[in-house]
């Protein structure tokens, strides 16, 4: 089988066995590594990509970028929510190993495994922009990032901490913080772009992470943009109106009873959180003209936010090349997770079905990268480290999950022991008012498989934490063909059609499961669920 269990037994306390590879590069021959991310920026909102929105070109530069590297087809994050998919990216681990379940948990010093083998390499690190993994990014040697708004930082005049500066809650006694004027794209580029020219060693290679706030709701661009797009007419998902066989009772309740309920919407389906209300519709219009209008207002305003990222990324491709560090430079562009753009009438992310579950990613190194490279190979968030480790010269094993998928980049072949299969878990039920319910799933490149066990991991679910998690959601199971149906509008569970296909998939799933420390031994009233509905 095409496959690589993606753990094996954990040492206790993730001790660390990364080593510099025997016969690798040294000192100022290593190239320097540049990761650059932003938030919420979905696969949609690309012309690469092909979606929908491509005609409307909103990346220019991001699509030139891609066409002079490899763009990645098939990427996954493992847990579709800010802080988990981040720390997955920093510790190559999955959650229940790292401990990063949702947004409450941190990430420590001790665990921020990448910028630590980045320095025992030789590497100077640097964090700048958007952190939100709770504790001082302390195993960095410079930092600036965001705070404020649940670490979100603002859109306009956001506000920082740097190294050297009493690091917490910002609104605690005794911390201050720095802050910039305009707009925190700008800004973030302005600090990045400072760094690079005033702050870094040049006599060492640099690992640095560039992380942007934008897109992530509630959008706010520059005002620059304000006329980008506003005559334009943006395509609408077909799903935005039609459900489909879409879900099943875990997600509609029986005869759709949690239809209002479960999942933050643009049309007025979700009386709780849709965009229109962000975007102030008459809530007197009908129904279609009320999503119509919410829609268009919302993908303008995302959109906007894109271009302003786009826009500042020229400006900081043109300082590396003007530097003579372009040649030299590893650069990734991701997004930390993806984001439903009106497709099924949701809104957010959280959600295993494709567009909240895959993340862009796109590659540059001029050395060993073809232009016009696209990778197929299914890839998630937790390979992202040891494939920037493997391009520093540093062989990972034992603590990190994910792989180096650089020889699939580079050769263009999938190596015979690659995944067939890539998991994912989103662990905050019914949680912000997006009420999502609390599930487990894997994706194969045809096939995906969803379990919705619906409760929180407290038994008597966490009330004061701004959700309904002590509301416990039906369990059920979806099972999508994406090569009949990629926009997953038919679950075709229960199909006899697909009855041996759904028995191999479980199984699968069960051994994933156990081979990533994914299990429910620590929550049996989970546990419990799991074994009342596994009926293989």
């Amino acid at each position: 089988m095409k496959r690589r269990l993606f753990v094996q037994a954990l040492a206790a306390g993730g001790a660390m066995s990364g080593r510099v590879q025997a016969g690798g590069a040294t000192g100022r021959r290593r190239p320097n590594i540049l990761f650059i991310l932003s938030d919420d920026h979905t696969m949609q909102g690309f012309g690469c990509y092909g979606s929908r929105l491509a005609k409307l070109n909103p990346t220019p530069v991001l699509d030139k970028f891609a066409r002079g590297g490899a763009r990645f087809d098939q990427v996954f994050c493992n847990n579709a929510i800010c802080t988990p998919s981040r720390a997955s990216i920093i510790t190559g681990q999955y959650p229940q190993t790292n401990r990063v379940l949702d947004l409450e948990q941190h990430l420590p010093p001790a665990r921020q495994y990448l910028p630590q083998e980045m320095k025992k390499a030789g590497y100077q690190t640097a964090m700048i922009g958007k952190w939100h993994l709770g504790d001082e990014p302390a195993a960095f040697d410079y930092y600036n990032v965001l705070v404020a708004h649940g670490q979100q930082g603002s859109y306009f005049d956001p506000e920082f901490i740097e190294t050297g500066m009493k690091f917490g809650k910002h609104e605690a006694l005794g911390i201050k913080t720095k802050q910039y004027k305009g707009h925190s794209t700008d800004v973030i580029t302005d600090l990045t772009i400072d760094w690079l020219s005033t702050g870094r060693n040049k006599e060492q290679p640099f690992f640095l992470m560039h992380h942007y706030k934008a897109p992530h709701d509630m959008f706010e661009n520059a005002p620059r943009y304000d006329d980008y797009l506003a005559d334009a007419e943006i395509p609408e998902p077909e799903s935005l109106y039609e459900a489909g066989n879409h879900g099943s009772v875990a997600t509609r309740g029986e005869n759709d009873a949690l239809i209002h309920d479960v999942g933050s919407s643009v049309s007025k389906r979700n009386p709780t959180r849709n965009m229109g209300q962000h975007m102030e519709i008459d809530p007197e219009l009908d129904n279609k003209e009320y999503t119509h209008l919410a829609y268009q207002e919302c993908l303008k305003r995302y959109l906007r936010c894109v271009k302003g990222i786009d826009d500042n990324l020229a400006r900081l491709f043109d300082y590396l090349k003007k530097e003579g560090l372009w040649e030299n430079t590893v650069i990734f562009y991701s997004g930390d997770q993806g984001f439903f753009l009106g497709e099924h009438d949701y809104i957010d992310r959280r959600w295993a079905y494709e567009e909240g579950m895959r993340m862009p990613l796109i590659m540059h190194y001029p050395k060993t990268i073809k232009p016009g490279t696209v990778c197929d190979a299914l890839i998630n968030n937790t390979d992202f480290a040891p494939t920037m480790l493997a391009y520093a010269g540093i062989e990972t094993s034992g603590y990190m999950q994910g792989h180096s998928f650089k020889t699939n980049v580079e050769t263009g072949e999938e190596p015979d022991d690659w995944r067939e299969a890539t998991y994912y878990r989103y662990w905050m039920h019914m949680a912000h008012a997006h009420a999502n319910p609390a599930l487990f799933g894997l994706r194969t490149k045809r096939y995906k498989l969803i379990f919705y066990y619906g409760c929180d991991v407290a038994p008597e679910g966490r009330p004061g934490w701004g959700m309904c998690s002590e509301f416990q959601t039906p369990p059920g199971w979806d099972l999508y063909d994406l090569k009949q149906d990629p926009e997953e509008m038919n679950n075709v569970y229960g199909n006899p059609e697909y009855a041996e296909i759904a028995k191999k998939l479980k199984k699968l799933l069960k051994q994933e499961r156990e081979a990533l420390n994914e299990t429910d031994k620590d929550y049996p009233h989970i546990q419990n669920i799991i074994a009342a509905h596994w009926d293989d």
